[in-house]
């Protein structure tokens, strides 16, 4: 097991918090070439790599009350942009999501880091434990859940060292999927 300091000498000589900020329309240009990069197609599906511009704005940033228990973030280390994050409300996500869920308080978490170089250097983990902050601030969060791949061991190690534990596999309609949760602390 690493210490603390460790990971920190692994990110770099200080310790920089990953800081989270709402989506902005100017970001939608980031995240569209973000979602271009090999390393986020290979978890993102390649349906997000053939999106223009257009398409990614209407389906990242949406101006329908739809979306209304939809968050958007993007996390930086500093000054530099490092990744994309989004919070959401479960129950009545739609398009198949969730339909069991009954537990208005549980919220859902996606994330990617946006530059390849940044992964296996804890700073998913950080970005995650950043996210995990930010939602459970909310007192109605009850609880926190993802849907990882089986395969993505990186992905499923990161939410373990945050503080989730894999629950069962399940099928999204994007596949198969481990289900992660954390309850309130």
């Amino acid at each position: 097991m690493r210490s603390p300091t460790d990971r920190r000498a692994k990110v770099g000589t200080s310790y920089e918090p990953v800081t989270l900020r709402p989506m902005q329309e100017h970001d939608l240009t980031l995240l569209h070439a973000w979602l271009q990069r090999p390393h986020v197609v290979r978890w993102w599906g390649p349906h997000d790599r053939s999106l223009s511009l257009d398409e990614v704005r209407a389906e990242h940033f949406p101006s329908s009350a739809q979306n209304a228990g939809v968050r958007q973030y993007i996390a930086s280390l500093g000054e530099r942009p490092i990744g994309w994050a989004q919070s959401y409300v479960t129950l009545g996500a739609g398009d198949g999501w969730w339909e069991s869920e009954t537990d208005p308080g549980v919220r859902g978490i996606d994330q990617f880091l946006c530059d390849p170089n940044d992964l296996g250097r804890g700073l998913g983990t950080r970005m995650v434990e950043a996210l995990v902050r930010l939602v459970f601030s909310d007192p109605a969060v009850t609880r926190i859940q993802t849907d990882p791949a089986p395969d993505n061991v990186r992905a499923i190690r990161c939410y373990e060292k945050a503080g989730f534990r894999a629950i069962r596999r399940i099928v999204t309609p994007d596949g198969c999927a481990v289900l992660m949760t954390q309850p309130r602390p």
